[in-house]
């Protein structure tokens, strides 16, 4: 009995390794900041992106989609509250693979975490930053 037992325990444990191993690495985590942290951390990538080019983030928000109407482009973000609730920032992403809004994403305003590769890109002369390759996760509540 007491061998099943570890026999079972060993089985565990090399799973969850497993399991452990395939999450995504995440360089900086945003989930975990308070509102006043989570502003000014948000703010200091859109200044100083290159400093965070390459790094995989992970933000927790509420989600957004914009089409152009000029260019028929289709824009999804992770709208981030600062802790007055009077500054909402953006945190614009790539979801990662092929996918057709609405079908295929969550409502507007539903509660989702993103984690993707930190990168600017610039549109119409402005520079802007974006969560590529993303993963993106909500519930079906």
């Amino acid at each position: 009995m007491r061998g099943l037992v570890l026999a079972v325990l060993l089985v565990c444990m090399v799973f969850s390794c497993a399991i452990a191993e395939e999450e995504t690495p995440v360089d900086l985590d945003l989930t975990f900041m308070n509102g006043n942290m989570l502003y000014a951390q948000v703010w200091q990538m859109m200044e100083t992106p290159d400093e965070y080019t390459g790094a995989i983030v992970r933000v927790a928000g509420k989600f957004s989609y914009f089409q152009d109407p000029d260019t028929g482009k289709e824009y999804f973000a992770a709208l981030i509250p600062d802790a007055a609730a009077c500054c909402t920032q953006g945190m614009e992403f790539i979801w990662e693979g092929e996918h057709v809004y609405p079908e295929d994403y969550p409502e507007v305003g539903k509660d989702i975490l993103v984690t993707g590769r930190f990168e600017t890109y610039e549109e119409n002369g402005y520079l802007y930053i974006q969560l590529a390759d993303a993963e993106l996760i909500w519930t079906e509540e």
